[in-house]
Protein backbone atom coordinates (compact mmCIF):
# COMPACT_ATOMS: atom_id res chain seq x y z
CA UNK A 1 0.00 0.00 0.00
CA UNK A 2 1.11 3.16 -0.93
CA UNK A 3 1.14 6.51 1.29
CA UNK A 4 0.04 10.15 0.10
CA UNK A 5 0.47 13.09 1.78
CA UNK A 6 -1.83 15.78 1.81
CA UNK A 7 -0.87 19.77 1.80
CA UNK A 8 -3.45 22.79 2.20
CA UNK A 9 -3.40 25.71 4.07
CA UNK A 10 -6.35 27.93 1.80
CA UNK A 11 -10.05 26.99 2.35
CA UNK A 12 -10.77 27.51 -1.35
CA UNK A 13 -8.47 24.80 -2.62
CA UNK A 14 -8.94 22.82 0.53
CA UNK A 15 -12.62 22.29 -0.17
CA UNK A 16 -12.07 21.08 -3.58
CA UNK A 17 -9.26 19.41 -3.19
CA UNK A 18 -10.68 17.50 0.12
CA UNK A 19 -14.27 16.73 -1.67
CA UNK A 20 -11.98 15.43 -4.93
CA UNK A 21 -9.92 12.96 -2.61
CA UNK A 22 -13.24 11.66 -0.66
CA UNK A 23 -15.09 10.76 -3.86
CA UNK A 24 -12.11 9.96 -6.55
CA UNK A 25 -9.08 9.59 -4.11
CA UNK A 26 -9.68 5.20 -4.25
CA UNK A 27 -9.68 5.67 -7.98
CA UNK A 28 -7.09 8.31 -8.73
CA UNK A 29 -4.22 6.84 -6.24
CA UNK A 30 -5.84 3.24 -5.84
CA UNK A 31 -5.25 1.71 -2.59
CA UNK A 32 -3.41 4.71 -1.01
CA UNK A 33 -3.20 5.97 2.57
CA UNK A 34 -3.52 9.84 3.12
CA UNK A 35 -1.58 11.59 5.34
CA UNK A 36 -2.25 15.30 5.75
CA UNK A 37 -0.35 17.97 6.83
CA UNK A 38 -2.64 21.07 6.89
CA UNK A 39 -2.84 24.53 8.03
CA UNK A 40 -5.18 27.07 8.60
CA UNK A 41 -8.44 26.86 7.34
CA UNK A 42 -7.91 23.92 5.93
CA UNK A 43 -7.09 22.15 9.29
CA UNK A 44 -10.79 22.63 10.56
CA UNK A 45 -11.85 21.83 7.18
CA UNK A 46 -9.59 18.58 6.96
CA UNK A 47 -11.90 16.95 10.19
CA UNK A 48 -15.30 17.92 8.41
CA UNK A 49 -14.28 15.39 5.64
CA UNK A 50 -11.78 12.94 7.20
CA UNK A 51 -12.38 12.79 10.84
CA UNK A 52 -10.95 9.56 11.74
CA UNK A 53 -7.88 10.24 9.26
CA UNK A 54 -5.18 11.76 11.70
CA UNK A 55 -3.10 14.86 10.81
CA UNK A 56 0.81 15.54 10.72
CA UNK A 57 2.68 18.79 11.53
CA UNK A 58 5.39 18.56 8.72
CA UNK A 59 6.27 16.12 5.75
CA UNK A 60 9.58 15.14 7.08
CA UNK A 61 7.26 13.76 10.52
CA UNK A 62 5.25 10.90 8.50
CA UNK A 63 7.28 8.10 9.49
CA UNK A 64 6.67 6.17 5.80
CA UNK A 65 8.11 6.39 2.33
CA UNK A 66 5.93 8.69 0.20
CA UNK A 67 4.58 8.17 -3.22
CA UNK A 68 3.01 11.44 -3.90
CA UNK A 69 2.68 14.73 -2.35
CA UNK A 70 -0.83 16.71 -3.42
CA UNK A 71 -1.21 19.91 -2.82
CA UNK A 72 -3.20 23.13 -2.87
CA UNK A 73 -2.09 26.22 -4.25
CA UNK A 74 -3.17 29.07 -1.99
CA UNK A 75 -1.51 31.90 -1.39
CA UNK A 76 -1.51 32.98 2.14
CA UNK A 77 0.77 30.64 3.73
CA UNK A 78 4.56 29.18 2.61
CA UNK A 79 2.94 25.66 3.63
CA UNK A 80 2.14 24.14 -0.03
CA UNK A 81 5.23 25.62 -2.03
CA UNK A 82 7.40 24.66 0.73
CA UNK A 83 5.32 20.55 0.14
CA UNK A 84 6.77 21.43 -3.41
CA UNK A 85 10.20 22.23 -3.26
CA UNK A 86 10.61 19.51 -0.71
CA UNK A 87 9.00 17.26 -3.34
CA UNK A 88 10.97 18.29 -5.73
CA UNK A 89 14.16 17.72 -3.41
CA UNK A 90 13.12 14.30 -2.50
CA UNK A 91 12.46 12.95 -5.69
CA UNK A 92 8.80 12.68 -4.98
CA UNK A 93 6.07 13.24 -7.61
CA UNK A 94 4.21 16.29 -6.69
CA UNK A 95 0.27 17.37 -7.94
CA UNK A 96 -1.31 20.85 -7.67
CA UNK A 97 -5.04 21.61 -7.61
CA UNK A 98 -5.92 24.66 -9.00
CA UNK A 99 -9.22 26.29 -7.78
CA UNK A 100 -10.46 29.29 -9.11
CA UNK A 101 -9.53 31.13 -12.42
CA UNK A 102 -6.90 34.00 -11.51
CA UNK A 103 -2.88 34.49 -10.74
CA UNK A 104 -2.09 30.89 -11.55
CA UNK A 105 1.87 31.68 -12.17
CA UNK A 106 2.24 33.41 -9.15
CA UNK A 107 0.60 30.56 -7.01
CA UNK A 108 3.55 28.83 -7.47
CA UNK A 109 6.39 31.37 -6.89
CA UNK A 110 8.00 32.75 -3.55
CA UNK A 111 10.75 34.92 -3.13
CA UNK A 112 11.66 34.64 -6.62
CA UNK A 113 11.73 31.33 -6.68
CA UNK A 114 9.36 28.80 -9.11
CA UNK A 115 8.27 25.66 -8.37
CA UNK A 116 6.05 23.75 -10.10
CA UNK A 117 4.63 20.59 -9.83
CA UNK A 118 4.58 17.34 -11.27
CA UNK A 119 0.99 17.28 -12.29
CA UNK A 120 -1.36 19.99 -12.47
CA UNK A 121 -5.55 19.19 -11.18
CA UNK A 122 -8.25 21.58 -12.51
CA UNK A 123 -12.37 20.91 -12.41
CA UNK A 124 -13.68 22.97 -15.44
CA UNK A 125 -12.90 23.92 -18.54
CA UNK A 126 -11.94 27.01 -17.97
CA UNK A 127 -9.09 26.60 -15.57
CA UNK A 128 -7.85 23.65 -18.05
CA UNK A 129 -7.65 26.14 -20.40
CA UNK A 130 -5.77 28.64 -18.44
CA UNK A 131 -3.93 26.01 -17.01
CA UNK A 132 -2.91 24.87 -20.61
CA UNK A 133 -1.92 28.52 -21.32
CA UNK A 134 0.46 29.23 -18.49
CA UNK A 135 2.01 25.99 -18.15
CA UNK A 136 2.46 24.45 -21.40
CA UNK A 137 5.57 22.12 -19.83
CA UNK A 138 3.06 20.77 -16.92
CA UNK A 139 0.36 17.66 -17.70
CA UNK A 140 -2.88 19.20 -16.93
CA UNK A 141 -5.71 17.03 -15.51
CA UNK A 142 -9.02 18.01 -15.26
CA UNK A 143 -11.82 15.94 -12.83
CA UNK A 144 -15.49 17.14 -11.86
CA UNK A 145 -15.94 19.39 -9.24
CA UNK A 146 -17.03 16.70 -6.35
CA UNK A 147 -17.39 20.45 -3.94
CA UNK A 148 -19.60 22.17 -6.92
CA UNK A 149 -21.97 19.15 -6.79
CA UNK A 150 -22.41 18.84 -3.52
CA UNK A 151 -22.68 22.95 -2.38
CA UNK A 152 -25.43 22.62 -5.29
CA UNK A 153 -27.74 20.07 -3.98
CA UNK A 154 -27.82 21.70 -0.59
CA UNK A 155 -29.18 25.38 -1.68
CA UNK A 156 -32.54 25.74 -1.17
CA UNK A 157 -34.70 27.37 -4.12
CA UNK A 158 -35.05 31.43 -3.65
CA UNK A 159 -37.21 32.74 -0.96
CA UNK A 160 -37.99 35.96 -2.09
CA UNK A 161 -37.02 37.24 1.79
CA UNK A 162 -35.78 40.85 0.54
CA UNK A 163 -32.35 39.06 1.61
CA UNK A 164 -28.93 40.22 -0.31
CA UNK A 165 -25.69 38.21 0.69
CA UNK A 166 -22.45 40.08 -0.10
CA UNK A 167 -19.62 37.55 -0.35
CA UNK A 168 -16.27 39.24 1.56
CA UNK A 169 -12.41 38.36 0.67
CA UNK A 170 -9.41 40.09 0.91
CA UNK A 171 -8.47 41.37 -2.86
CA UNK A 172 -4.86 42.42 -2.09
CA UNK A 173 -4.83 45.18 -4.06
CA UNK A 174 -5.40 49.29 -3.82
CA UNK A 175 -6.28 49.99 -7.23
CA UNK A 176 -3.85 53.00 -6.98
CA UNK A 177 -6.09 54.51 -3.83
CA UNK A 178 -5.41 54.72 -0.29
CA UNK A 179 -7.70 51.91 0.82
CA UNK A 180 -7.74 48.36 -0.17
CA UNK A 181 -9.65 46.54 -2.64
CA UNK A 182 -12.21 44.76 -0.32
CA UNK A 183 -13.26 47.96 1.53
CA UNK A 184 -13.60 50.13 -1.79
CA UNK A 185 -15.88 47.28 -3.38
CA UNK A 186 -17.76 47.05 -0.52
CA UNK A 187 -18.43 50.91 -0.84
CA UNK A 188 -18.79 50.92 -4.21
CA UNK A 189 -21.69 48.18 -3.39
CA UNK A 190 -23.49 50.27 -0.89
CA UNK A 191 -23.37 53.38 -3.19
CA UNK A 192 -25.10 51.64 -5.78
CA UNK A 193 -27.58 49.09 -4.03
CA UNK A 194 -30.55 50.90 -5.12
CA UNK A 195 -29.99 50.23 -8.72
CA UNK A 196 -30.20 46.35 -8.00
CA UNK A 197 -33.16 44.06 -8.97
CA UNK A 198 -34.84 43.71 -6.03
CA UNK A 199 -37.85 45.30 -4.22
CA UNK A 200 -37.59 45.74 -1.37
CA UNK A 201 -33.84 44.86 0.68
CA UNK A 202 -34.55 43.40 4.09
CA UNK A 203 -31.84 42.04 5.44
CA UNK A 204 -28.21 42.67 4.23
CA UNK A 205 -25.49 40.00 4.91
CA UNK A 206 -21.88 40.31 4.90
CA UNK A 207 -20.06 37.31 4.89
CA UNK A 208 -15.90 37.60 5.84
CA UNK A 209 -13.33 35.37 3.93
CA UNK A 210 -12.45 32.02 6.36
CA UNK A 211 -9.14 34.03 6.37
CA UNK A 212 -10.43 36.95 7.42
CA UNK A 213 -11.06 38.14 11.58
CA UNK A 214 -15.07 38.28 12.14
CA UNK A 215 -14.60 41.74 13.22
CA UNK A 216 -12.58 43.44 10.29
CA UNK A 217 -16.31 45.06 8.87
CA UNK A 218 -17.86 45.67 12.14
CA UNK A 219 -17.73 49.12 11.18
CA UNK A 220 -20.74 48.48 8.44
CA UNK A 221 -22.59 46.99 11.23
CA UNK A 222 -23.42 50.82 12.71
CA UNK A 223 -24.29 52.13 9.27
CA UNK A 224 -27.69 50.33 8.82
CA UNK A 225 -30.05 48.73 10.59
CA UNK A 226 -30.12 45.76 7.98
CA UNK A 227 -26.58 44.95 7.82
CA UNK A 228 -25.50 41.50 9.66
CA UNK A 229 -21.94 39.59 9.62
CA UNK A 230 -22.96 36.07 7.91
CA UNK A 231 -23.10 33.79 10.88
CA UNK A 232 -24.25 30.35 8.18
CA UNK A 233 -21.83 27.42 8.98
CA UNK A 234 -20.90 26.88 5.26
CA UNK A 235 -21.14 29.37 1.76
CA UNK A 236 -24.19 26.85 0.69
CA UNK A 237 -26.33 27.78 3.68
CA UNK A 238 -25.49 31.25 3.20
CA UNK A 239 -26.38 31.39 -0.31
CA UNK A 240 -29.90 29.21 0.75
CA UNK A 241 -30.66 32.43 2.74
CA UNK A 242 -29.95 34.96 -0.20
CA UNK A 243 -32.40 36.52 -2.85
CA UNK A 244 -28.89 38.40 -4.89
CA UNK A 245 -25.40 37.77 -3.72
CA UNK A 246 -23.23 40.09 -4.41
CA UNK A 247 -18.84 39.95 -4.29
CA UNK A 248 -15.78 40.86 -5.85
CA UNK A 249 -14.63 37.81 -7.59
CA UNK A 250 -15.03 35.19 -5.04
CA UNK A 251 -15.61 31.34 -6.22
CA UNK A 252 -18.44 31.77 -4.04
CA UNK A 253 -20.30 33.63 -6.56
CA UNK A 254 -19.80 31.08 -8.77
CA UNK A 255 -21.74 28.42 -6.56
CA UNK A 256 -24.39 31.29 -6.32
CA UNK A 257 -24.85 31.77 -10.31
CA UNK A 258 -24.68 27.72 -10.29
CA UNK A 259 -27.79 27.70 -8.21
CA UNK A 260 -30.13 30.03 -9.55
CA UNK A 261 -29.16 33.45 -7.77
CA UNK A 262 -28.95 36.72 -9.47
CA UNK A 263 -24.87 37.50 -9.01
CA UNK A 264 -23.25 40.96 -9.35
CA UNK A 265 -19.13 41.54 -8.89
CA UNK A 266 -19.21 44.79 -7.15
CA UNK A 267 -15.80 45.83 -8.85
CA UNK A 268 -15.80 49.77 -9.11
CA UNK A 269 -14.90 51.43 -12.58
CA UNK A 270 -11.25 52.13 -11.64
CA UNK A 271 -11.07 48.34 -10.45
CA UNK A 272 -9.12 45.88 -13.37
CA UNK A 273 -11.36 43.91 -15.07
CA UNK A 274 -13.30 41.13 -13.57
CA UNK A 275 -11.30 37.76 -14.62
CA UNK A 276 -14.72 35.43 -13.35
CA UNK A 277 -14.85 33.85 -16.42
CA UNK A 278 -18.63 33.06 -16.24
CA UNK A 279 -21.02 35.07 -18.46
CA UNK A 280 -23.74 34.97 -15.97
CA UNK A 281 -21.87 37.21 -13.33
CA UNK A 282 -23.31 40.57 -14.08
CA UNK A 283 -20.98 43.80 -12.61
CA UNK A 284 -22.59 46.60 -10.76
CA UNK A 285 -20.13 49.04 -12.88
CA UNK A 286 -21.83 48.57 -15.48
CA UNK A 287 -25.68 49.27 -13.87
CA UNK A 288 -23.84 52.28 -12.77
CA UNK A 289 -22.96 53.53 -15.83
CA UNK A 290 -26.37 53.36 -17.64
Amino acid sequence: MSAIAVVANDAGAANVLFSLLKEQGEEIFGNSSMFPVVEGPAQWLWRQYFPDIKTYPSLTSIDCTLAGVVTGTGWSSDLEHNARVWSKSSGVKSYALLDHWVNYKTRFQRNGIVVLPDELWVTDDWAKSIADESFPQVPVRQFENAYLLHQLSRIDAPSSSGTILYILEPVRDTWGKLEQGEFQALKYFWEHISELPIATIKKIFLRPHPSESRDKYNQYLEMDPRIEIDQSKDVCEAISKADIVIGVESFALTIALAAGRPVFSSLPPWAPPLRLPQCGILQIRNLASR
